[in-house]
């Protein structure tokens, strides 16, 4: 009777909860705030995130998520549990929910069993685990189904899956542990490198977001971000101010990593289905998809059409719905 159908992306930046007949009912980030000495869960999500770079020594702002991947089993467990009872779902014994759980296509089995481990501690009576891929694929609309094939490039916090889908599976894949977070670690290195500032994870995120680009030359609106953080030479406080072109210098070795992996998988796509996907194009899901200019970056690249899917963060988590369907 009070049983669920739960779909769940577990992303290395964020965690989506779909639930069968409501739709996507939570986007929070992946991070635990925790008591070092007792364990104790004080906060969880955007009130966690909040916490990062800023808590007191007795409490530790984790993220229980690295790669796409759990790097710390006990505090993904109370993430999950936390997220379902927000998500309206019921955890009692004997009720036993359904959770389609979603992990990067190039996980270990060791890895795999981690994940469904966690989530049948969470609560659930039924586990199934299904490549991250396959679920955007079904998120963004296109039809696997059939014998056309599709080609996906889905660009996360933790990993960028890129899949060939043809008659309900995947044809050819490949999964690189880079994604949004290698893109803010990188803005942080050319900061501290360029101006001798350090600054935090949540400042090279902002920074990615508003002035991050694919493209060499930057943004036509010329757009600039006001970098704050701490001088390296003085110690003191300081503000310095970067342009698209800047933060461009920062990422490109990542994204070009990123286009290697596209370039790769078609490659080695059989013919009639390489035939597909040019008169298709490819199609770009998850986060990292939205920074400005790659569409038509890696449009380029592969002399193919690219299109970014409609609302690509929630892709994932809408392709467990139409699994649970």
């Amino acid at each position: 009777m009070f049983a669920s159908e739960v779909g769940v992306d577990l992303g290395t930046a964020s965690v989506l909860v779909y639930v069968r007949g409501r739709g996507v009912v939570l986007s929070e980030p992946s991070v635990v705030a925790i008591e070092k000495h007792t364990g104790r869960r004080i906060a969880v999500g955007q009130e966690a995130r909040e916490m990062i770079g800023k808590a007191p020594g007795h409490i530790s702002a984790i993220r229980p998520m690295r790669d796409g991947v759990i790097a710390d089993y006990a505090t993904t467990e109370i993430m999950l549990k936390y997220f379902l009872k927000r998500a309206g779902v019921k955890t009692w014994p004997f009720v036993k929910n359904k959770v389609v759980v979603c992990i990067p296509s190039g996980v270990t089995e060791v890895e795999e069993r981690a994940v469904k481990q966690a989530a049948y501690k969470a609560g659930a009576g039924t586990v199934i685990v299904v490549e991250e891929p396959y679920a955007a694929a079904l998120g963004a609309g296109l039809d696997i189904m059939g014998p056309q094939g599709s080609l996906v490039v889905d660009i996360g916090g933790g990993t960028t899956d890129i899949a060939v889908l043809s008659l309900g599976g995947i044809v050819c894949k490949k999964s690189i542990r880079v994604g949004g977070d290698k893109m803010d670690e990188a803005i942080i290195r050319y900061i501290r490198s360029e101006h001798n500032l350090l600054i935090g994870e949540r400042m090279a995120e902002r920074i990615k977001i508003s002035i991050g680009s694919a493209l060499p030359e930057g943004r036509p609106d010329g757009a600039e971000a006001e970098v704050k953080g701490r001088d390296l030479i003085s110690g003191l406080p300081k503000v310095v101010h970067m342009n698209a072109r800047d933060a461009y210098r920062a990422t490109e070795e990542i994204l070009d990593v990123i286009i290697a992996g596209v370039r790769d998988v078609l490659e080695r796509t059989p013919p009639e289905l390489a035939v597909d996907i040019l008169n298709k194009g490819i199609v770009l899901t998850g986060g990292g998809s939205m920074i400005y200019g790659l569409s038509q970056r890696l449009s380029t690249e592969t002399e193919l059409a690219v299109f970014l899917a409609e609302d690509p963060v929630s892709c994932v988590a809408r392709g467990t719905g139409k699994l649970l369907g």
